[in-house]
This record gives structure tokens, sequence and C-alpha cells, in this order.
């Protein structure tokens, strides 16, 4: 694989490779949050919407956390974030369980474990990445990283549901909250940061960070990117929360939903290594369309089709080649705006724009239960967003952004 001459491809490698195991880890945590939501409720009697009101903030916070993480690791470097998360997400899912109201839940699922999954998440990752390679190997890199997080899924739904079945939902809750802690040595490949002189992507400038991102937030295209990710964000967070209640209003059993969980975490891993392989090969806002499209259609079948367990599992594996595949072309799209100096940061504000739609796909579908009952509303917005996204993304300009020069 091409590198700097600063670094082998084994030195690659190992970044990458540390980079996809934080963000398993990471993004496990927080991906099977919804499998906690019914016994969190039988325990402590809070109601739905309340539990889905506290998961809903830690959408928003996992969001508003990576800009401000990515302005720290711009400055100081990426180790000292990422063990900073490791500690606030270990810390919040560890008191989870002596949480009993919902303010409580607000601090620690809410607060603390999604700011601290934030720390080790997409934007401060791709971003230290990407620094570090050429420009060439970058979409790939994405997708790479991008996959560890998809595995977490895979691994973790169908680990902490087999532990809340046989241990208990406290148990399972420690468990995660001790695994979180793995992310530290994994941090130790990310110390050093190697700026790439990146003449194939934007043009080099010296602007500082805030008038980068005031540049950017007047360019229409990141814009664009800013509101298709919010649909994203929508999705995931309504299904991570709620896809276990869709499956006990089917009569299904739990396993159902973290086998589901699990499907899609599985097959968006071959979704994010295509779509980071792709963004090489072809432009980067037809493969957004594409996906988000697709979603609109695979939502239809899903409504259309009888409900049961393979009815679940096919839904997951559709909708799981285009989970998280959004990440590599928005961030890369991104870097071919503006460069890679600031990456962290400002792909970190389109994530902040992601959980904004989290926040809501998380909280709303509640308020859906609570009101009518089930989820229908819920599914009819996300082909209605879906088709939305895709049309929003068709005006974008792939092509750098020109900075003005400094005095």
């Amino acid at each position: 694989m091409p590198t700097t001459p600063d670094m082998s491809p084994r030195g690659a490698w190992i970044l990458m490779l540390a980079a996809s195991a934080i963000l398993m880890i990471t993004m496990g945590a927080r991906l099977t949050t919804g499998l906690f939501m019914s016994p969190i409720n039988t325990s402590t009697g809070l109601g739905i919407v309340s539990i889905s009101f506290a998961l809903a903030i830690g959408q928003f916070v996992w969001g508003a956390a990576q800009p401000v993480f990515g302005i720290i690791a711009d400055k100081y470097g990426t180790p000292r974030v990422i063990i900073a998360g490791a500690l606030m997400l270990a810390t919040g899912l560890a008191i989870t369980p002596f949480m009993s109201s919902q303010w409580g839940l607000m601090l620690s699922m809410g607060l603390l474990s999604a700011a601290g999954a934030g720390a080790g998440s997409f934007s401060i990752l791709i971003g230290a990445t990407a620094q570090s390679l050429p420009p060439q190997r970058r979409a790939f890199a994405a997708g790479f990283i991008n996959a560890g997080g998809s595995l977490g899924q895979f691994i973790f739904a169908p680990l902490m549901q087999a532990i809340i079945s046989s241990a208990g939902w406290v148990m399972a809750m420690f468990t995660m909250a001790a695994t979180t802690l793995l992310t530290i040595p994994l941090a130790i490949p990310l110390r050093k940061k190697k700026v790439i002189n990146a003449t194939a992507s934007a043009p080099i400038t010296e602007i500082g960070l805030g008038r980068q991102v005031r540049l950017a937030m007047r360019d229409r295209s990141y814009l664009c990117l800013h509101a298709g990710f919010f649909t994203c964000g929508f999705h995931i967070a309504f299904l991570v929360t709620h896809l276990p209640g869709e499956v006990a209003l089917c009569n299904l059993a739990a396993g159902v939903s973290a086998t589901a969980l699990a499907l899609i975490g599985l097959f968006n891993i071959v979704g994010s290594l295509s779509a980071g392989a792709l963004g090489s090969r072809f432009r980067m806002k037809y493969l957004l369309v594409a996906m988000y499209a697709s979603r609109a259609v695979i939502i239809a079948v899903y409504l259309l089709a009888p409900k049961n367990a393979w009815t679940f599992y096919i839904f997951a594996a559709a909708l799981g080649l285009t989970w998280l595949a959004t990440v590599p072309p928005t961030a890369g799209l991104v870097g071919k705006l503006f460069g890679m100096r600031y990456l962290a940061t400002l792909f970190g504000l389109t994530l902040l724009s992601h959980q904004i739609g989290g926040f809501f796909g998380a909280w709303l579908g509640g308020l859906a239960m609570e009101r009518f009952g089930n989820y229908n509303w819920m599914w009819y917005a996300d082909i209605v967003l879906a088709l939305a996204a895709a049309l929003v993304n068709l005006p974008i300009r792939e092509a750098p952004v020109s900075s003005p020069v400094p005095a």
C-alpha cells in the first residue's frame, strides 16, 4: 500500500488497525444501548419516553462532543483525547445501574458515556489517520476504520444480549464498561501526527481554525452534507434505540433484535469497505445519493413484508450495506473541499448534524410509541427523509474550495 516517506507500510497498517479497533469498541458500546431499554424500564419503572429522552440526549452529546474533541486533537494530539474519552465512557456505563431517575440516566448515558464515545469516534480517528496517509489511500482508510465500528456492533449486540439473558443487564453493563478501557493502550500508535502535503486534494493554507470553520459554513456543498447526514443520524438512532421495541410488537423473542443488530453490523463491514474503495473511483456524492435512496426502498419493502424473524434478518442485512457506509464518502468530501488540516473539526461538525438527527430519531420514536402504540409514523418519516437526503446531495460540488490567502 502506498505510504508517505515517513511511514512504512507496516506502520500504516498498525495505525489503521489501531484506529479501527478503537472504533470497534466505542461504537459497539454505543450501538447496543437499545438492548438495555426494556431491562432498564423494568428495573426503574421510568417509562419508554423518559428512557428514550435520556438516550436522545446521548445521541446529541455524542455529536456535539466530536468537534470539541476534534479541536483538542488537532491542537494537542489524538492519544490524550482517546484516553480521556475511555475514562468517561467507562465511568458513564459503570454508574448506569445505580441510576433510578431520568436525570441520573441523562448524566450516565446521556452525558458521560456519550461524550466519552464521541472522543473515540469517526472524526477524531479518521482525522488522525488521514494526516498520516497519502491522498490516494484516505478513502480506503476511512472505509477500513468505519468497518471497525460495524464489527463492534456485530460482536457486541449478541454478546450483550447473551449476558443480559444469563447474568442480567447490570452485569452486561459492567462488562461493557470494563471492555471500553481497552481503547487506552490502542491509542499508542496514534501518538505521532504527520501532516501530509495534500496536493491532490485542497490547496494548502495557513488560515486559522476559526476562519476555516466560517469559510466552511458559508459553502453550499458543505451545508448539503450536513443536511444529508442529519437524515442518516435520524435513521440510525431510531433503529438502534427502538428496533428491540419493534421486534417485541411483532411478538418475537428478544434474541431476534440482537441478531438483527448484529447482522446490520456484519453487512456494514462490506458496505463500509466498498464505500471506501468506490470513493477513489467514483464521485462520492453519487455514492451518498444511491445509499440514501436505497434506504427509502428498503424501509418501504419492510413495511409491506410479513413480520417474522426472517423479515427482520433480511431487512437488517439490506440496511446494513448502507448503515454507516455514508461516513467514508462524507469524510472524503469534507477532505476534498477543505483539506486535511482541520478535518477532525470540520467532519466533527457534520457529525453534530448527524446526531441532531439522532436526537430526534431516538426521542420521537419513544413519543410515537406512547401516542400511537406503534412506530408506523416513524417509518414513514424515515422514507421521506431518505428521499430528501438523496436529493440534497445532488448539488454538492466535488472540487476544492478556494481559501482566502491570509494577510
